[in-house]
């Protein structure tokens, strides 16, 4: 096995997966690619809904002077922001959920 060298520090390979189990590091990298697409499939649900509000609401019709458009860009931002932090529990739950159901 090579080691891992960065200025001051140094760790053999086989010293940093020898604490898991190959059953463990199974489990935990399936864990992130669940919670992986569980984020990703908030922020494409986001951009929908934002989409839709901002299509439904017409606002860029009242993008008239310079400033509104100006802050036109942050408001959607924030607005997916927000869109997106509503699933988070969901997310959590999915996972959590999943997690209970490997074999540690």
């Amino acid at each position: 096995m090579t080691d891992i060298t960065a200025p001051g520090i140094s760790i053999a390979k086989d010293k940093m997966l020898s604490t898991l189990t190959p059953a463990e590091l199974a489990n935990w990298l399936t864990l992130y690619a669940a919670a992986g697409v569980c984020a990703s499939l908030a922020a494409a649900g986001a951009i929908i809904v934002v989409g839709h509000e901002v299509i439904h609401d017409r606002e860029w019709r009242t993008l008239g002077s310079i400033r509104a458009k100006a802050l036109f860009v942050p408001q959607l931002w924030w607005r997916w922001q927000k869109a997106y932090l509503t699933g988070t529990p969901v997310i959590l739950a999915i996972v959590g959920f999943y997690a209970t159901s490997l074999n540690w």
